[in-house]
């Protein structure tokens, strides 16, 4: 057995809460480091415990989900985070997607479709709500980024590679996709997509690809 992927737990229905602990005991590659109830908890683990992806209910109690993401993220850029039980509305997603979250999953999902989305997170795909899927980018286009894209890009200096790599991401491939269509290590793209967030002060490849739909992909890399 390879070694188990840490995660947190953040989630104030005691009973939920315990409930997804031992579903998730039970699967041979994932593993609970933490299951807390309070934000400020969950801080404290995600900087203690360095887990690879954060499990968040989108309703904690009086505390702005929303906030706390940009929190953990903030103490621990690395974490992948997943928002739970999410109202099939634009709107939250957007905010969510603004804030860094990767994936999203609703509570009565089955078992299968809720690790799933866990293993797809942890691995660097970003996974919407199915629901919003054909409408959402077109919402983020508008709302996402205050500026328009073609006046950042060509602002912004990226390699060849890079720009590559970019419209492959707003064409919806995943990082092992680009890989073997550019016949490079999936490491590689990984590299490269981070330093893409970086220069467009971007937090996750959704938004990556939201940004590249409102505007018409990469122009020719400046010179």
């Amino acid at each position: 057995m390879g070694k188990r992927i840490p995660i947190l737990v953040v989630e104030d229905n005691r009973l939920v809460r315990d409930g997804i602990t031992a579903m998730l005991a039970e699967q041979p590659d994932l593993k609970v480091v933490a299951a807390v109830d309070r934000a400020p908890a969950a801080l404290e683990q995600a900087r203690e415990m360095k887990p690879v992806l954060v499990l968040l209910d989108a309703a904690l109690g009086d505390h702005d989900s929303h906030r706390l993401v940009g929190e953990i993220k903030h103490a621990a850029p690395e974490v992948r985070i997943i928002v739970m039980d999410l109202l099939p509305v634009p709107e939250e997603v957007l905010d969510f997607v603004h804030a860094g979250v990767s994936g999203f999953i609703a509570k009565d999902a089955t078992l299968d479709d809720f690790v799933s989305t866990i293993r797809s997170v942890a691995s660097g795909t970003d996974v919407l709500p199915t629901a919003l899927t054909g409408t959402l980018f077109s919402h983020i286009a508008k709302l996402a980024v205050g500026r328009k894209p073609s006046e950042v890009l060509g602002a912004v200096r990226m390699t060849e590679r890079e720009r590559t790599v970019f419209d492959l991401i707003a064409d919806g491939l995943s990082n092992k996709e680009i890989a073997q269509r550019l016949h490079l290590a999936t490491n590689t793209i990984k590299g490269h997509v981070h330093n893409i967030l970086e220069k467009l002060a971007l937090h996750t490849r959704l938004q990556i690809a939201a940004y590249a739909r409102r505007g018409s992909k990469s122009e020719p890399p400046s010179p």
